[in-house]
């Protein structure tokens, strides 16, 4: 009642400033990295980027950078945010898998959702 009298409503997608309409969402790709060491799997360097070439290429550079130091392997998720809600598993799905060759090429492959 007392944000009622204030003026200070709940927003709503109809009155965000940044929005072009009714349904915002916005779709990024996560990186990660991940060190084989001891049969276990340690998260490495990670990142994000709003485009899914951006991010493969980023996790193909790290990946080269790492090669000589361990056993190293990574995969692209892609997450989609939607306005006003909090991001769950649900929204997160992973769409590669990275692993590099023995010629030290870094080769993707697709995961099937």
């Amino acid at each position: 009642m007392a944000a009622a009298s204030l003026h200070m409503e709940a927003s709503a997608r109809e009155d965000c400033l940044y929005c072009d309409g009714a349904k915002q969402l916005v779709e990024m790709f996560e990186w990660e990295v991940f060190l084989t060491a001891g049969g276990t799997d340690e998260l490495g360097p990670c990142g994000i980027s709003s485009g899914q070439a951006t991010a493969m290429d980023t996790l193909r550079t790290t990946l080269r950078r790492m090669a000589a130091e361990a056993t190293v392997w990574g995969r692209i998720t892609h997450r989609v945010y939607d306005f006003g809600t909090v991001p769950d598993d649900w929204s997160r799905r992973v769409i590669f898998k990275a692993t590099m060759d023995p010629a030290g090429e870094v080769r993707f492959e697709r995961i099937a959702p």
